[in-house]
């Protein structure tokens, strides 16, 4: 996800895929659903965004999902060292 926001002309961007959208779907006054054809959100339009959000705490967020829903991810192989063992002294 990539966030854009435009001080000058107070607009948020969130984008959300890389396809073009094709279509916009406008859910309340000034707050835009970017979509493709086949129904997919690619972005959110927010105009007069400081009116609607707080701007300074836009980039803090909380993530809340289940952990269930996590894969394992493999552990990567053990280190080799390849530098010849050294003797006692």
């Amino acid at each position: 996800m990539k966030v854009q926001y435009d001080p000058a002309v107070d607009a948020l961007y969130l984008e959300l895929g890389t396809q073009a959208p094709d279509g916009v779907v406008e859910v309340a006054a000034g707050v835009h659903i970017d979509t493709t054809g086949r129904g997919e959100i690619v972005g959110i339009e927010i105009l007069n965004a400081s009116e609607k959000i707080n701007i300074d705490t836009l980039l803090t967020y909380t993530l809340d999902f289940d952990p269930g829903i996590m894969r394992p991810v493999a552990k990567a192989p053990a280190r080799r060292d390849d530098r010849p063992e050294r003797s006692p002294t």
